[in-house]
């Protein structure tokens, strides 16, 4: 089993790093391996909305940028931890844009595997932050995957972070509760149990 985690900020070995890294480090523990994808350290473009991606092919600008060969890499991985440092009680601009194409292009590729959101802020703005993630994860029928706290750090730089006692063993625990709930959906599938066909094609548009 896989998780990939994705690192929403510029720093790629500061606070959300860190917190991402911690709770990978217990998924490593338990026999699953886990794989970092910076996405904040450059300019992604957003969503223009174009439609290209309904052929099936992916993003239009996803062979340029990277992004179709993240798609490739999440069909095969098993689950999902997304991290970004709060930017003005939001996520990082290039993370969410990243994302809007990310689900947008590749939500088959996600649906149904468990993912959490994590973030890092030197004081405030975290539980908005992590309102704003989870949004992407409830709309695409995927497992959230929670802790023994809402999952943030607080710290202006990774040994800050490393000091909030509280926000690693939050990490921690998330990190157990995704190996967790991996191990009990690979046994599921051992036994027959197969994910949930949706229904579709209701649209509601009587709002003027």
């Amino acid at each position: 089993m896989k998780v990939l985690l994705f690192n929403g900020s510029p720093h790629k070995t500061g606070c959300t790093y860190t917190a991402l890294t911690e709770a990978g480090k217990i998924l490593e523990e338990n026999g699953i391996e886990t794989e970092v994808i910076q996405v904040g350290a450059q300019p992604v473009r957003g969503c223009v909305a174009c439609g290209g991606c309904a052929k099936g092919k992916g993003c239009v600008f996803g062979d340029k940028d990277g992004l179709n060969a993240i798609i490739e890499k999440c069909r095969q991985a098993d689950g999902f931890l997304f991290g970004s440092p709060v930017y003005y009680a939001s996520p990082n601009g290039s993370l969410v844009s990243f994302l809007d194409r990310l689900f947008y292009a590749g939500g088959s590729a996600l649906a149904h595997k468990p993912a959490a959101c994590v973030c890092s802020a030197r004081r405030a703005g975290t539980t908005a932050t992590l309102d704003m993630l989870q949004k992407y994860l409830t709309i695409n029928q995927m497992p959230v995957v929670s802790s023994t706290y809402w999952p943030m750090v607080h710290g202006g730089c990774a040994e800050d972070a490393k000091q909030d006692l509280e926000g690693m063993q939050v990490m921690r625990n998330l990190g157990q509760n995704m190996a967790w709930l991996l191990q009990c959906i690979e046994a599921g599938k051992a036994a027959g149990i197969e994910a949930p066909a949706a229904e579709s094609g209701a649209r509601t548009n009587f709002i003027r």
